[in-house]
């Protein structure tokens, strides 16, 4: 894998900020404002015990249209849970709406390009209990942006299962040091749930993905691929849920247009010790 040295992004990053300006980022810190709450999933019976996990960056929600085709495409429809990226609240709606799901969206920012919010959402098919902004720490040299995860309790097919959305800071705006505090700070937070856990996202760095590893996370999509040009950045990583069999992971590689990222999935059971631990306190 080819990585253009860091240095040199700096420098590029730095020079485009002294000719078009970094204005600072409007961070939304609030603990639990604003929130977008929706609930548009029928009554469902589970049809099988799996539960089909999805993470898709949507850039800049530019492209809902054609992300709600891919969303309906290949090993990623009727997905039980999908996590997104760079999300608006419009999209996060237009998309719940059309694929009949409920929503939890809590932006981390006013974006600088965009002028609206910005941030991760969890949609699920099944009901979600409830959610929470989880403030990862240190803002970016350049804009001193601040970036959050959105985590939710979502009761599917038996089990309570915390999921976050997270969007790590970008290797060029923060040292490596920084990034793995913010991936720590996920970990941390779910350190108070008895039950399975699932991390989904754009970590912006293959090496966020192995320090969430190294916290004991299983890191089902570690041989994904690029999902992102050359830079494998997008990953799904479990705590009480595995891989329903091998090849229950994967990308879909045609985006239509929808974003700069590939969708990432895998299809999970719960871990042998993890059945009881899911429905305790159910």
């Amino acid at each position: 894998m080819i990585h253009r040295p860091a240095a040199l992004e700096i420098a590029l990053l730095a020079g485009a900020c002294l000719t078009s300006g970094c204005a600072r980022t409007t961070n939304l810190l609030s603990a639990d404002q604003p929130r977008f709450l929706g609930s548009y999933a029928p009554p469902s019976t589970p049809s099988s015990a799996t539960l089909r996990v999805v993470t898709f960056n949507i850039k800049e929600s530019r492209e809902i249209d054609r992300a709600i085709e891919v969303l309906r495409s290949d090993s990623v429809h009727d997905a039980d849970v999908v996590a997104l990226q760079e999300m608006s609240e419009s999209g996060v709606d237009r998309i719940a709406r059309s694929l009949h799901l409920n929503f939890a969206y809590y932006p981390a920012v006013i974006h600088h390009r965009t002028g609206g919010y910005y941030g991760p959402a969890i949609l699920s098919r099944w009901p979600i209990e409830r959610s929470w902004k989880v403030r990862l720490p240190y803002g970016s040299w350049d804009r001193n942006q601040r970036r959050t995860a959105t985590a939710a309790v979502v009761r599917a097919k038996g089990l309570r299962i915390l999921v976050y959305a997270v969007h790590l800071e970008t290797m060029v705006k923060l040292s490596p040091a920084k990034r793995a505090e913010q991936a720590r700070a996920v970990t941390e937070d779910a350190k108070r749930f008895p039950g399975p856990v699932v991390i989904a996202g754009d970590f912006n760095d293959y090496g966020m993905a192995a320090r969430i590893q190294d916290e004991g996370y299983t890191w089902l999509t570690e041989w994904v691929g690029a999902t992102h040009t050359i830079f494998s950045m997008d990953h799904i990583l479990t705590r009480g849920l595995v891989s329903a069999q091998p090849g229950s992971v994967g990308m879909v590689r045609e985006v239509r247009g929808a974003s700069d990222h590939h969708p990432v999935w895998a299809v999970l059971v719960p871990a042998p010790a993890a059945a009881l631990a899911g429905t305790a306190g159910s």
